[in-house]
């Protein structure tokens, strides 16, 4: 994508994170699932204090795509113990890649995806793992097309009800 690029997120930047990060969620997810587990979880999952202790880990990243200047996307690895599940010093998760919608198709989300490879490549990771919700057949088919290949499932709460992730991972070629 033709003027887009990658800004490392700063505590500086939780108010832009958090509104991108609730209107990428709320436009990727609102469609299937009822207002007040939205509700729930956007007021939850992207509190200041939530947000702000995710960017004080150092064990947790998250970068912005820029595009003309304006927040169109953003991107959450965590590496260690900050991983939401496999927690293993070998693997490097990506908890989150979202673009906003108007956006989709216009390669924001590989620029965040390949920067999220770079970033796991130089930490020495040897995988790349993710979950993603099984009634998301765009970002299956995009993460399949990067090479992820399922490996497990897992339960997401959002709101108070129970979905399923798909668990996908992928080798990258570690240079360290």
């Amino acid at each position: 994508m033709e003027n887009a690029h990658i800004k490392k997120v700063t505590l500086q930047d939780i108010d832009e994170l958090q509104k991108i990060g609730r209107k990428t969620f709320e436009e990727t997810f609102s469609e299937n699932n009822t207002a007040e587990n939205m509700d729930k979880y956007l007021s939850e999952g992207f509190s200041n204090e939530k947000l702000s202790a995710e960017l004080k880990d150092s064990e947790s990243e998250f970068y912005f795509a820029l595009y003309e200047n304006n927040t169109i996307g953003y991107l959450k690895l965590n590496f260690g113990k900050s991983q939401t599940e496999l927690k293993d010093e070998k693997g490097a998760e990506i908890e989150r890649i979202y673009v906003l919608k108007e956006f989709h198709g216009r390669k924001a989300g590989q620029l965040l995806y390949e920067k999220a490879i770079e970033i796991a490549e130089k930490a020495g990771a040897e995988y790349v793992w993710l979950g993603v919700w099984e009634q998301n057949p765009r970002a299956i088919s995009f993460y399949k097309k990067n090479g992820f290949t399922e490996f497990d499932r897992h339960i997401f709460v959002l709101g108070t009800e129970a979905q399923t992730d798909i668990m996908m991972k992928k080798t990258v070629s570690a240079t360290f």
